[in-house]
């Protein structure tokens, strides 16, 4: 199967082969760029290049195939980015409460899921949406048709009602 809609290659390239080759060498480059964790770049180039079989119908042009691949690249550098970034600060999260309480660890995560739970629907799937899928707040704005400035003010306010119910969970933390 071929990403391009016709036969025709972009002047540079002499082969499909080749413009595959220039192609992830370049997506290579720019998650290397972005990526905090640079062991990673294999694995956010293997999941562009999925979107990019799963996308190639919604490429208009076949000479913006690489400006395009780069684009998918790189937001998926951010996103990963963002992933670890929130992964490190719920495992410290974890770590403080496990260090502050007698809870074990596994009770704690149900703990933290019970805490979810409680919220209602609408806050629950904002909170999923930004903390563990990684949306930026225009996405979620978009998906939820509401102002980015009310996704941001609900986050806010979410967050606030989460630490404390912490509080009245943990007091002694």
């Amino acid at each position: 199967m071929s990403i391009l809609r016709n036969t025709d290659l972009p002047p540079t390239f002499h082969t499909e082969e080749e413009l595959l080759v220039e192609l992830y060498r370049q997506m290579l480059r720019v998650v290397r760029y972005k990526l905090h964790n640079k062991n990673d770049a294999g694995d956010v180039v293997q999941e562009a290049w999925v979107r990019i079989l799963e996308k190639h119908s919604s490429l208009r042009e076949s000479d913006k195939l690489i400006p395009w691949a780069k684009t998918i690249a790189s937001n998926l550098a951010s996103n990963a980015n963002r992933a670890k970034r929130l992964e490190a600060v719920y495992d410290g999260y974890v770590r403080y409460l496990s260090s502050q309480s007698s809870i074990p660890e596994p009770e704690l995560l149900t703990e933290l899921s019970d805490l979810l739970g409680r919220l209602d629907p609408q806050t629950r799937t904002l909170l999923l949406y930004k903390f563990y899928y990684g949306f930026k707040d225009d996405e979620i704005a978009a998906a939820m048709d509401v102002p980015v400035g009310t996704v941001k003010a609900r986050i806010h306010r979410s967050k606030a009602r989460l630490k404390e119910q912490v509080r009245e969970e943990f007091p002694n933390t």
